[in-house]
């Protein structure tokens, strides 16, 4: 049992999972204390934990595994030395960074996406928790297709609104119809994320655009994190709702440009979005950071305007990857299932019925060197599913990730379950 302070709140250490011992000094928010540690925190806690008898295979937190392109690398180096170089920006973004990203959006949906629909934020995650503090608050719901990001659960629940968990089909996709069965007055949003993280699965367009004419009926957000939109096995629109003239009613669109362009560190993403919701969402960025970083926005201006077909050319690598890996995965190492694959990621339901998926993930860190993020993250209860992103990794490398769920599937069978 975790200690407790004089003021009934558990104090727990920056970046760990370990309570404080001794007296509490502070009191802390009972709401942000009770919500989970980091997933991917706690996959780097593993990492020292493990025993080291082979290389560490980290198909934890996605990641590109090579560099920025060399153009990226010389056009931030010359910002650096620039003497105007490390000045903030407009709230909303560079000017030049917004009209480049609206013409490759307005390219890429067939449409056209104006430069005053879009706001820059330090990362995709900044942009999903600025977009949520603009449409709820606390007692609200959001709605959340199942398996969800984790941290847009955490912070619907950091901010006191309800995640109400879509489930999906077969397919692993949500249907309009299970969506409109969850929606109270209460309900403020329907989020999808596709291609998903974790389960790579990607929605087509007909599938978004019945979710998007839920939404519009009842008056609601339908919020879109399409991190990954580069990574599909297709160069077509992932749908057509931005050549709708009324989306700006309904559609709010999230992207990164970290993975397009292997600037993870750098924090920089987009909302796109009414002028008028981005006008309540730069209050918020005001507040949390005045500005995207000024470094991170030039690398993404630099990305989209210099190195489009070295992006291209990561992509149809990152899909090889994604045959390879699921070819790999096929034979069902250590009874092992791959369920689904996409973008960076593999969704895997592990063998053990008896055992905690938490206790699965832990034994592949220290014991066999693996490190993957628990689908508990991503579910609101224990589904047996583990998130391996095989973006972390080489394609040699496959094959000693299924040598090693053989290895633990056949270790796990001569232990008895508790």
């Amino acid at each position: 049992m975790s200690p407790e302070g004089g003021n009934g709140v558990v104090t727990r250490c920056s970046g760990c999972s370990v309570p404080y011992e001794g007296s509490i000094h502070l009191r802390l928010s009972p709401r942000t204390v009770r919500q989970i540690d980091s997933p991917f925190g706690e996959a780097r806690e593993l990492e020292n934990q493990r025993r080291r008898e082979r290389d560490l295979l980290d198909l934890s937190q996605a990641a590109p595994c090579y560099p920025a392109a060399p153009a990226v690398v010389e056009h931030i180096a010359a910002i650096a030395r620039d003497p105007h170089g490390g000045d903030y920006t407009d709230i909303a973004g560079l000017p030049h960074l917004r009209e480049a990203f609206a013409a490759d959006l307005s390219r890429s949906y067939l449409s056209h996406v104006r430069a005053e629909q879009i706001v820059i934020t330090a990362g995709c995650n900044q942009a999903f928790c600025l977009v949520v503090s603009a449409l709820a608050e606390a007692g609200d719901e959001v709605v959340l297709a199942v398996p969800y990001y984790p941290n847009h659960d955490m912070w619907l629940r950091l901010n006191g609104i309800r995640p109400v968990y879509l489930e999906p089909g077969p397919d692993l996709l949500p249907s309009p119809e299970t969506a409109e069965a969850l929606i109270t007055p209460r309900t403020r949003a329907i989020v999808l994320v596709t291609p998903g993280n974790p389960s790579g699965v990607t929605a087509g367009p007909e599938a978004i655009e019945r979710l998007a004419e839920v939404a519009r009926r009842h008056d609601m957000a339908l919020i879109l994190d399409e991190t990954y939109r580069s990574f599909r096995d297709t160069a077509e629109p992932a749908h057509r709702l931005l050549s709708d003239p009324q989306w700006e009613q309904t559609v709010v669109s999230l992207h990164s440009f970290s993975k397009d362009y292997a600037i993870p560190g750098y924090r920089v993403g987009a909302l796109v979005a009414s002028p008028l919701l981005n006008r309540e969402v730069m209050k918020l960025l005001d507040c949390v950071a005045i500005c995207a970083p000024r470094i991170g926005q030039e690398a993404a201006w630099a990305g989209l305007t210099l190195a489009q077909e070295w992006k291209l050319a990561r992509a149809r690598e990152m899909e090889e990857k994604r045959r390879r890996f699921a070819a790999v995965m096929a034979e069902r190492p250590g009874g092992f299932e791959l369920v689904s694959a996409g973008g960076f990621y593999g969704w895997i339901r592990h063998p053990f019925a008896g055992r905690p998926t938490e206790e699965v993930v832990r034994d592949l860190a220290i014991t066999y060197d693996t490190l993957v993020i628990p689908g508990t993250a991503f579910l609101p209860e224990d589904g047996r599913m583990l998130r391996a992103s095989f973006s972390n990794v080489d394609q040699e490398s496959f094959t000693d990730f299924a040598g090693r769920l053989t290895a633990a599937g056949m270790s796990y069978m001569t232990i008895p379950a508790n």
